[in-house]
């Protein structure tokens, strides 16, 4: 499956931005007051995340080679101020790892208490990020995954949680349900 994402890269890349041109996609979307969804964070993109949005934190669902040329390097970024998570996840079908989402989690909570956002990005924001998106309102909602995806889905039409990401979610909840580790304050 990774030498079809890489093949595939360049060509849905140029899909996405055409969508977010030609039609009411956006690049990125607010899902509450610490996170944001969004595709690939160009770098002339940064500063606008950084002063507008109040990022500190990015989480990349990426695999090394589709932001190595388009995207901010984990060093360009911290000198910006930016904490930069990769967890690298092949596109299309990939499913980010079980203790992936959990570090994801445990980032977006760590900059919720300083007051921060966390953007958080796959190729074009809607299958890998939008499942860390749904882990996270997991915790903090104890939503059971459809309502996490519903509710993202909401804001961010176009995502696409796939039925072996949903699978990995479910896991994931279940974990957090038998832990008692949700976030309280919703």
């Amino acid at each position: 499956m990774s030498l079809v994402a890489r093949v595939a890269f360049y060509p849905s890349l140029l899909y996405n931005v055409l969508m977010e041109k030609l039609s009411s996609r956006k690049w990125y979307n607010r899902i509450d007051e610490t996170v944001i969804l969004g595709a690939l964070p160009f770098r002339g993109m940064s500063i606008e995340l950084i002063k507008e949005e109040n990022v500190r934190g990015v989480i990349t669902m990426n695999e090394e080679y589709e932001t190595r040329l388009l995207c901010n390097s984990a060093e360009q970024w911290q000198a910006m101020g930016v904490e930069q998570l990769c967890l690298s996840t092949v596109d299309f079908l990939g499913v980010p790892k079980l203790e992936h989402l959990q570090q994801g989690v445990e980032f977006i909570h760590k900059h919720k208490e300083n007051g921060s956002s966390v953007y958080i990005h796959c190729k074009a924001g809607r299958s890998r990020s939008a499942t860390m998106v749904a882990a996270y309102l997991i915790q903090k909602h104890e939503w059971k995954p459809d309502e996490a995806a519903a509710f993202i889905a909401e804001i961010r039409p176009h995502i696409l949680i796939r039925n072996n990401q949903r699978q990995m979610l479910e896991r994931f909840y279940q974990l957090v349900a038998s832990s008692g580790a949700t976030q309280s304050g919703g």
